[in-house]
């Protein structure tokens, strides 16, 4: 069975980007997969320090909640990313996940090694990304969708494609798009459907 994992990157409960993506995990599971739900709000990690031990053994030296998502990231077929934009890019707590995850960059592009050691006994990984912004400037998304996509290749995921919405600022205020949640639900079906 495929499984895919959900990160909410939001500090807000129930935020937009939270509840677009229960909708994703809900078309995924219904696709037949095993879905995570995991909220960075429940755990507890240190930024990046930039002391660079990573690069020797492609592991990180920070022993803090980052360990379990690390497992949970490498264990994963199918990834979906939901963060909003603060401040015209993704929020801190989405660049803090990226940034921690130097150590699977040392690995692929220093180390020389395959993040991924069991790639061909598994499905091709592959993932998108969710996010709302509360303005309307049509280029909003562009500097988190090509952040989003160089993550995901660090991590060897396909990035299948994002799903972004304009004008989406107030909490719960997604709930009021007429086509946001079976749009994401029809994504997260389409993306364990794919081989």
């Amino acid at each position: 069975m495929i499984t895919c994992i959900g990160i909410a990157c939001s500090p807000r409960r129930q935020g937009n980007t939270s509840l677009l993506l229960e909708h994703a995990l809900e078309g995924a599971a219904r696709g037949g997969a095993r879905t995570e739900l995991i909220a960075l709000s429940d755990y507890s990690f240190m930024p990046c320090q930039g002391c660079n031990a990573c690069s020797s053994d492609g592991e990180c030296i920070l022993k803090d909640d980052m360990q379990q998502i690390y497992q949970k990231l490498l264990a994963a077929d199918r990834l979906i990313l939901a963060a909003p934009i603060f401040s015209m890019n993704l929020n801190a707590q989405a660049k803090a996940l990226i940034d921690r995850s130097q150590r699977f960059w040392s690995t692929k592009f220093i180390l020389k090694r395959p993040v991924i050691t069991d790639a061909t006994a598994r499905p091709k990984r592959a993932g998108i990304f969710l996010s709302t912004c509360g303005t309307a400037f049509p280029d909003m998304f562009d500097c988190a969708a090509k952040v989003v996509r160089y993550y995901f290749d660090m991590l060897e995921i396909k990035y299948e494609g994002g799903h972004f919405y304009w004008r989406i600022d107030a909490k719960g205020a997604i709930i009021n798009h007429p086509t946001a949640f079976q749009e994401v639900f029809e994504a997260g079906r389409r993306l364990v459907s794919q081989g």
